[in-house]
């Protein structure tokens, strides 16, 4: 079975060396399954040097730095004037119109962290809110290293879900980070404050790859922070979940039941 933990030996009948082994155990800390190491070690084969897999996935580019993704408006964007927070209230309104919404989170505390994991820019020509809001077409954007970047950001997720300092994850999707909060905790809302640096409707409703979303108990903050630190991922701390109702930074959007 592919998601079955793989010792050494299993390791070293497929041709994997101690070394290796040991430093995916280092990076993820436990046992890996046939898939991550068969992800780990594509990654290094394809784009790993003389150093050591914990060196290379230390260091090359599928490690996320938050300036590499920081988005001040391409030139062929500057003629879409930014939204103001609360026009964005439409736009949420019109993305979420289309979505569906199942109620698997029910059982979520109100309190609980949020973060965005991964890229924090986003480029948003290339989504629901461009089609159907703005009315553009554009090709679908090409980011070199993204399928890296979101396989790699999901085995360390998962790694942090076995450890309990993340309750779930999810990937941002159709209707970009705003939708897909919601999706992630209906019936529960969200309260969120944007970074300034990036524009708002890029950050809120923008579909690039490797964006990802977890929840986790305020009582694992540090160590969340501290793994995701020693694996050189990029994090954004978003807000908190609420009793059903979305603020984002600080402007009331109104109840959950609104938006489903």
């Amino acid at each position: 079975m592919s998601d079955q933990p793989v010792d050494f030996e299993q390791a070293e009948g497929l041709g994997i060396s101690r070394q290796a082994y040991d430093e995916v155990l280092d990076i993820i800390g436990r046992q890996p399954t046939i898939d991550e190491l068969s992800t780990l070690l594509a990654m290094w084969e394809s784009n790993g040097s003389q150093q050591s897999l914990y060196g290379w996935l230390r260091g090359q580019h599928h490690t996320v730095h938050r300036d590499d993704y920081l988005y001040f408006g391409q030139a062929e964007h500057k003629a879409i004037r930014e939204p103001k927070v609360k026009e964005c209230l439409d736009i949420a309104k019109t993305l979420c119109a289309n979505s569906r919404f199942s109620f698997f989170n029910s059982h979520l505390a109100t309190g609980l962290l949020l973060y965005l994991v991964g890229n924090v820019g986003c480029e948003f020509a290339d989504s629901e809110y461009a089609r159907s809001y703005l009315h553009l077409v554009s090709e679908p954007m090409a980011t070199n290293g993204q399928d890296e970047d979101c396989q790699y950001i999901e085995l360390i997720l998962g790694a942090l879900r076995e450890a309990s300092l993340v309750d779930e994850s999810r990937r941002v999707g159709e209707g970009g980070l705003f939708c897909s909060l919601l999706r992630f905790v209906a019936p529960r809302g969200f309260d969120i404050l944007t970074p300034r640096e990036v524009r708002l409707d890029a950050f809120l409703f923008g579909e690039e790859g490797g964006r990802y979303i977890a929840l986790l108990p305020e009582n694992q903050d540090d160590a969340f922070l501290l793994k995701l630190t020693e694996a050189r991922l990029n994090c954004c701390f978003l807000g908190r979940t609420t009793q059903g109702r979305i603020l984002v930074d600080g402007f009331d959007f109104g109840a959950v039941d609104g938006y489903i």
